[in-house]
């Protein structure tokens, strides 16, 4: 039985380590595109979205403040 409940544990933190990496990869690709964004004139729109998003957010009034706070709150993570 503790055999089992190792191997599940094994498991999760596997798949737990893979999301984390994923996580950091998806991070630096939006830092890399925001960068990309500012030299050379938004190319992929990023700057664009990113305005419509905080413009969104402004809009919705409590809604927007919690999702913000979700949004600082997952950034903040390491």
């Amino acid at each position: 039985m503790r055999r089992r409940y190792k191997k599940k544990k094994n498991i999760i933190d596997r798949v737990n380590k893979w999301l984390i990496t994923f996580t950091e990869l998806l991070k630096n690709v939006l830092v890399f595109t925001i960068v990309c964004g500012l030299l050379f004139n938004d190319p992929f729109g990023i700057i664009t979205t990113i305005s419509t998003l905080i413009g969104g957010i402004g809009e919705q009034g409590l809604a927007g403040l919690i999702s913000l706070l979700i949004i600082i709150t997952l950034y903040g993570r390491k």
